[in-house]
């Protein structure tokens, strides 16, 4: 978490990205689905959601994927220097390195969650519209709470594959395999029913889509006009958006300490 503030450039891009997400893609697509795509009907009470507001939920979520996949690198470097050596010859439980490293990730996804949110609120998106305060602290906390599970389940597998990999090239390798299809078979940029049909497959079994299904349950409202259609979420499909993130996360960790238990001292 240190080397996070320290590296005045991991900091910078890190924060930067999703910014430009927004700015670029954000507002460039918003600008053409309002041509091509007519606005909804409009029923007090059910807000219209825009594109740019519908697809910041998409930017956190590709925000927080890079962050904790990438957050493995740390273990590799470990390993690399000499380090992984002495913080397994100590005494300390192997299972805390994987916590310790799982907190600095679900830190910094936190950051960047807030500066996504401050930074779109500035463009244009319009989280939490005509919430009441009761509601919009209930929100945050429901927010959080999938951010905890879906960044602690990808910081597990990071951790996972990190331990089992020799090089951080091969690591690097990895996540980018992992993160095309977990972000694009989702839906962080488009619907679901946009997707083709063996996408839209794959989307049931992504975390991330169980991750965003969350994110605008909270930020948006469970009815809302988009895309010139109205998108409905009942708190059973949220219950179980959260126990998938759940699950995830327990999976990976169990992977995780299973590896690390396994990692030699040599």
């Amino acid at each position: 978490m240190l080397k996070f503030f320290r590296i005045k450039a991991m900091l910078f891009t890190s924060l930067v990205q999703p910014a430009l997400w927004l700015a670029l893609y954000g507002i460039s697509m918003s600008s053409n689905f309002k041509v091509i795509i007519p606005p909804g009907p409009s029923i007090p009470g059910i807000p219209t959601i825009d594109y740019l507001t519908f697809m910041a939920a998409g930017v956190i979520a590709l925000t927080i994927l890079f962050t904790c996949l990438y957050s493995g690198i740390t273990l590799q470097f470990d390993k690399e220097f000499g380090l992984m050596k002495e913080m397994l010859a100590s005494p300390l439980p192997r299972s805390h390195i994987l916590i310790g490293l799982s907190l600095s990730g679900l830190t910094k996804s936190i950051i960047q969650t807030l500066i996504i949110i401050g930074f779109g609120y500035i463009l244009g998106v319009r989280f939490f519209q005509d919430f009441a305060f009761y509601n919009i602290f209930i929100s945050v906390l429901g927010m959080f709470l999938f951010i905890l599970l879906f960044a602690m389940g990808l910081l597990f597998l990071s951790s996972t594959v990190a331990l089992k990999l020799k090089t951080h090239e091969g690591l690097q390798g990895v996540i980018t395999l992992l993160s095309l299809p977990l972000f694009f078979a989702s839906n962080a940029l488009y619907p679901l029913t946009s997707l083709p049909l063996a996408i839209r497959i794959m989307s049931y079994i992504n975390p991330v889509s169980y991750f965003i299904l969350g994110l605008r349950y909270f930020t948006l409202g469970s009815d809302f006009y988009s895309f010139g259609d109205y998108y409905s979420y009942s708190s059973q499909e949220i219950v179980f958006a959260l126990l998938f993130l759940l699950g995830f996360a327990s999976i990976t960790y169990l992977f995780a300490l299973r590896t690390i238990k396994r990692v030699k001292i040599t």
